[in-house]
């Protein structure tokens, strides 16, 4: 048992070390090389324009691509707990969807032109919100908490909310379409600091409790019945995870855009990894998924520079090819 919680310590520490490498890649890559050995005299001189870069540009986006690559690891950990299911992803119960359709209405009506930037990720938040609504409320009426029903039910939201979108998509001017792609893509360029504050905010508030859940997850890993026999509501432990991994992603879809397959593939690494007990899976995931998304950020600003590719491409042709290889040395390991 000792040695079981030796071997997690050391797992989380090896992660903290690789974020901080990652961190550390991000500082000095860009269109704006910085060697590493020269950032602490950059920091320590705010004339310099290398210092404007770094604390206004990356850092910001390191800090962002923590929260909101967490957050979706989180999220995916936790569903895939609740629905016993490895297929299961934060953007599975049409919350992306949700939010991409209320950018979509709030670009097609003009409304960002008037109101200013902010009204993208509040409209992303605010369509996100109403599927959570949806789902929640015909998931959990008359008192049901059936998984598979609420499953289901995301799943059709999500075609609806896509259908609709591409209604509004062939209505719209080229300059709109553009402008709704690209914000479907994702981006960690988000200038507002307080929205980075908060969105990081909310995920270490998720991350805290996350672990007030942690033994009931381990114990609904074994169905809901035999989850009752130990002691567990699991009714309640379901709706309230659902409802704390739907905000964690509501909120990083409404921020960064839709990037995909962090939630898919960043539990299923740690899984392998270090095992199937969310004791050590949240905080692992959590982590895992901010190193995945600052790593794809640096590719993504860099592979193309002075250009820059929407992060959700990277993360789409990364995460689709790891998952292939997870699930082919996963099946040979089984042979």
């Amino acid at each position: 048992m000792q040695n079981k919680y030796l071997a997690w310590t050391l797992f989380i520490l090896l992660l903290l070390i690789l974020f901080a490498a990652s961190a550390l890649l991000s500082l000095s890559s860009g269109e704006a090389a910085i060697g590493l050995k020269d950032i602490p005299y950059v920091l320590g001189d705010k004339e310099q324009m290398e210092y404007y870069i770094l604390t206004q540009i990356r850092m910001p986006r390191i800090i962002l691509a923590l929260a909101v690559g967490g957050s979706l690891s989180l999220a995916g950990a936790i569903l895939q707990g609740i629905y016993r299911n490895p297929l299961v992803e934060p953007y599975t119960l049409g919350i992306s969807g949700g939010a991409a359709l209320g950018v979509a209405l709030t670009i097609v009506c003009g409304l960002h032109l008037t109101l200013g930037t902010l009204i993208l990720p509040l409209s992303g938040f605010t369509g996100a919100a109403i599927v959570i609504l949806i789902v929640g409320v015909l998931g959990f009426f008359r008192g049901g908490s059936n998984v598979n029903k609420m499953l289901l039910i995301g799943v059709m939201i999500s075609f609806v909310a896509s259908s609709a979108m591409m209604f509004l998509m062939s209505i719209s001017s080229a300059d709109n379409v553009y402008s709704i792609v690209f914000w479907i893509m994702g981006s960690l360029n988000e200038p507002n600091q307080v929205l980075i504050r908060i969105t990081l905010f909310a995920s270490l508030v998720g991350l805290a409790i996350s672990y007030l859940f942690a033994r009931p997850l381990n114990a609904l890993m074994l169905g809901q019945e035999k989850a009752a026999y130990l002691g567990i509501n699991s009714k309640n432990t379901i709706r309230m995870l659902f409802i704390l991994s739907s905000l964690l992603t509501g909120i990083s879809v409404a921020v960064a855009g839709v990037i995909g397959f962090v939630g898919l593939v960043i539990p299923h690494l740690i899984r392998m990894l270090a095992g199937s007990d969310h004791r050590f899976l949240l905080i692992g995931s959590f982590l895992g998924g901010g190193i995945f998304l600052v790593l794809s950020d640096v590719v993504a600003r860099t592979i193309i520079a002075p250009n820059e590719l929407p992060i959700g491409v990277i993360t789409g042709i990364a995460g689709g090819i790891l998952f292939i290889i997870v699930l082919i040395r996963k099946k040979q390991h089984h042979v």
